[in-house]
């Protein structure tokens, strides 16, 4: 078994991306198949070699290696090669109208109440008017022969599916300087590199129709090549995930504090009945099935992926979070406010409230109180009973209890309102700092 996984270097990747990503590695891992990293690069004018780095970054972040790597770029002799191939077999035709020609066509045909098809009208071309056009300095583009009927096939997700090729426009796979179009170029590869499953997104399912017909063309057997397509990812309202897509980069995720570890989880479980968990790619495997995934869009919601880091950082050792943790940090402290994060980076906050400095809040009216709290602020040393005996002092001594007992005490201490237990976290302040912010 052979999977490829096969991003366009124009951008950074997108939970999109990352799902098929992911989806490929657990296919081929489960399998004990083989994964390449295939970087669909034809596209000079928008690909670009930073995002060939952050798309390699990226991957390894999310625990996501692959066996080999190869870029489209260095196969253009190769792309040439299955062209003329074609051009011989009279699968692949030369055509010149321009897209002006090409549009008066389609909007013809629209109020004939006819579909806007390409006619084949290149087909009729003679040798001698070929000739002339080349005289003239035109360089034709080349389009494929569809062939008549459909092309049918059992999806690993979806089941049978059909695509009709009468019903859709001779592809063109080489534009007139030459360079091969990724309708093209994918056949090529999927061939000549020995592809034999390709998971990828419900918005191929035509395209699978036609490149299945050029793989034929090409001396390839179909049959020998499997499909599975995802449905595409909806914003939490159903809505098209594009739109947000920018803040959903794994770029940004990952700035933003999202784990890895959630990321996966995440997109691992999206669109079928388990139950979300976080994990890395190898952690998964045993709950991977792609029979398992709906025929629905899934839904992607922020707030569910936040609640799944949120678990994650809760029960995460101080081992685990150590790299990550403000330098000096040690276990007491990442106990204290590890379950008040929804984010790692959230941390540093915490830090600057146990050993830096706050802004004091103005309380109103909580003077007399607080000066109370000064009076009963016990001696040093600090542990986890210091908190409790302190608040029944002063609640003996002020008929306080509840929020009114608790709240100004909070905000003195913290500069917050909620947060972490003061339980363990006065002592980590210490008594001179405690003091510090009550008399502020």
């Amino acid at each position: 078994m052979k999977l490829r996984f096969a991003p366009s270097p124009t951008g950074h990747l997108h939970v999109g991306n990352a799902r098929i990503a992911l989806a490929n590695w657990l296919f081929a891992r489960k399998s004990g198949g083989e994964l390449v990293l295939r970087l669909d690069d034809t596209d000079t004018g928008r690909s670009k070699v930073e995002y060939v780095t952050a798309i390699e970054e990226d991957l390894r972040w999310l625990g996501l290696e692959w066996d080999s790597m190869f870029r489209q770029s260095d196969r253009l002799p190769a792309y040439a090669a299955a062209a003329e191939k074609l051009k011989k077999s009279g699968h692949l035709y030369p055509c010149f109208e321009s897209e002006e020609e090409l549009s008066y066509k389609r909007e013809l045909r629209l109020k004939q109440g006819r579909p806007p098809l390409y006619d084949r009208a290149a087909l009729k071309m003679t040798e001698e008017q070929y000739a002339r056009a080349l005289e003239n300095g035109k360089q034709p583009y080349w389009r494929f022969k569809l062939s008549t009927g459909s092309v049918d096939w059992v999806d690993g997700v979806l089941g049978p599916r059909s695509v009709k090729l009468s019903a859709i426009s001779d592809p063109v796979l080489v534009r007139a300087d030459g360079s091969p179009l990724y309708t093209f170029t994918s056949v090529v590869d999927d061939l000549e590199t020995r592809v034999t499953h390709v998971v990828r997104g419900e918005d191929h399912i035509t395209n699978t129709g036609v490149q299945l017909d050029i793989f034929r063309a090409l001396g390839g057997k179909p049959e020998a090549l499997h499909f599975a397509h995802l449905p595409l990812l909806t914003d939490a309202d159903g809505g098209p995930l594009s739109k947000r897509i920018g803040s959903l980069s794994l770029r940004q995720l990952r700035r933003d504090g999202v784990e890895a570890a959630s990321i996966t989880g995440y997109l691992a479980a999206l669109g079928t009945s388990h139950d979300p968990f976080p994990g890395m790619p190898p952690e998964l495997l045993p709950a991977f099935d792609l029979m398992s995934v709906s025929h629905s869009s899934p839904r992607f919601d922020p707030r569910q992926l936040l609640a799944l880091n949120r678990k994650l950082l809760h029960s995460m050792s101080f081992e685990e979070a150590q790299p990550k943790l403000p330098e000096g940090a040690d276990a007491a402290f990442w106990e204290a406010v590890r379950e008040n994060l929804d984010r790692l980076p959230e941390v540093k906050h915490w830090w600057d409230v146990v050993h830096g400095h706050i802004a004091p809040v103005e309380q109103q009216g909580q003077a007399e109180y607080l000066a109370q709290a000064i009076a009963l602020l016990p001696a040093e040393p600090y542990d986890a009973t210091t908190w409790p005996a302190w608040t029944e002092a002063l609640k003996a001594a002020t008929g306080r209890k509840g929020k009114a007992l608790f709240m100004p005490l909070r905000l003195a201490l913290t500069g917050e309102d909620h947060g972490p237990d003061l339980k363990t976290l006065l002592p980590l302040i210490g008594r001179e700092k405690a003091l510090a912010r009550l008399q502020a």
